[in-house]
C-alpha cells in the first residue's frame, strides 16, 4: 500500500517535534508533498539522481549507518534530500528537519566534522570569497532581523561552514546557501538547545 502524505505544515513545522516519539513511527515513507520548499526543477548539485518532490528526505534513518558510535550526539545532514537528521546520546530523541544546502558542487563540503561552538543571535562575517562575488556586503554585520545566520548558530571545525538559522524561509528546501546548512529558526532553536559542544557531524 502506498504511503499516506501528510499535510504540508505537518511535514514542514511539526515533524521535527513528532518524530520525538519512538511510537509515531511507521514502516512507510514519511515524505513532503510541498512544491514551494522542495522545488522539483532545480538541477541537481553532485552526481547523484534528482531528488523528485524531495521524497527521500523525510525518511527515518539511523546513526548506525553513518557513525561509529553515537557518543553525545550525531547530526547528519543529507544535501541531496536536503534534510538534517538529529540522534542526541541519550539514545531516544532523534529529530528531523527541511534545510537548505548549498548552491553548488563546488561550494559543498562533505565528510565528518563536530561541533565547536554555538551562538545564540550571532553575528555574520562574509567569507573573502562572499565579498568577491557581492562587494556590497558588509565586512560584518551583528544579530538580528537581516542577518543571515538567524537566530542561531552551530559552527563546525571547518572554518565558515556552520548549522544556522535563517530569517528568510523561502530559502529552507533550496540551492541557496554559500557552504552552510540552513534551517527554519524555529528548528534551529529546538537543536540548538539539545546539541552539545563535541557533537559529531557528517555532511552527506
Amino acid at each position: 500500500m502506498p504511503p499516506k502524505p501528510i499535510h504540508r505544515r505537518a511535514a514542514l513545522f511539526g515533524l521535527g517535534a513528532a518524530l520525538a516519539t519512538p511510537s509515531l513511527f511507521t514502516p512507510s515513507l514519511l515524505r513532503a508533498q510541498s512544491t514551494d520548499a522542495f522545488p522539483s526543477e532545480e538541477p541537481p548539485i553532485s552526481d547523484q539522481p534528482v531528488v523528485q518532490r524531495n521524497i527521500s528526505s523525510f525518511r527515518q534513518q539511523h546513526w548506525q549507518d553513518h557513525f561509529d558510535e553515537l557518543g553525545i550526539g550525531c547530526l547528519l545532514a543529507d544535501v541531496t534530500s536536503r534534510a538534517v537528521h538529529f540522534w542526541d546520546g541519550d539514545g531516544e530523541t532523534y529529530r528531523l528537519f527541511p534545510s537548505s544546502v548549498p548552491m553548488s558542487e563546488e561550494l559543498t563540503k562533505r565528510g565528518y566534522t563536530k561541533v565547536v561552538r554555538k551562538a545564540k543571535n550571532p553575528s555574520w562575517t562574509p567569507t573573502a570569497s562572499m565579498r568577491e562575488r557581492d562587494p556590497s556586503l558588509p565586512q560584518r554585520m551583528n544579530g538580528g532581523p537581516g542577518n543571515p545566520l538567524g537566530t542561531r548558530a552551530m559552527y563546525l571545525t571547518w572554518p565558515a561552514y556552520l548549522v544556522h538559522g535563517t530569517h528568510d524561509t523561502r530559502k529552507i528546501g533550496r540551492q541557496s546557501s554559500s557552504g552552510c546548512i540552513g534551517l527554519y529558526n524555529q528548528h534551529v532553536e529546538q537543536l540548538f538547545e539539545m546539541v552539545k559542544i563535541g557533537t559529531q557531524v557528517r555532511i552527506l
